[in-house]
């Protein structure tokens, strides 16, 4: 059994569209988020990786869970699995790429085949929900 990669995600819709990120030297769009390091909880986590992705300030009081997600992982060739705990949450501040970030980009349900497989079971939620065109 391969180790499991413990996400965590922001998932922010605006005009009907869910936003992606694509890093620099990748051709597919992730939701904002990543690892979180020892000892840090899942808003804390949440808020210094979309702090060092997009120059926004999560508002830590207005997290919500939107969806727990076990999926297979992007990049890996053996088998390992993605386990993402998803938020949504109001922040501060205007969106912009930094360090790692290569663009964002507004997804809808169409763009899913631009995803990997936790980004693209979102945006089927986000669809069935009727949040996302």
């Amino acid at each position: 059994m391969s180790a499991v990669i413990d996400s965590l995600a922001w998932v922010l819709v605006r005009d009907r569209a869910l936003l992606g990120v694509r890093t620099r030297g990748k051709d597919k769009f992730y939701l904002p988020g990543g690892k979180r390091e020892q000892g840090e909880s899942d808003v804390a986590g949440l808020c210094r990786e979309i702090r060092e992705e997009l120059g926004v300030e999560l508002d830590p009081l207005s997290f919500s869970l939107f969806a727990v997600l076990d999926e297979p992982a992007d990049g890996y060739a053996d088998g390992r699995q993605v386990h993402m705990t998803a938020y949504t949450a109001r922040f501060r501040g205007e969106l912009s790429p930094g360090g790692e970030i290569a663009e964002f980009a507004w997804l809808s349900a169409a763009d899913a085949h631009r995803c990997p497989a936790a980004g693209r079971r979102v945006l089927n939620l986000l669809a069935q929900a009727g949040l996302i065109d």
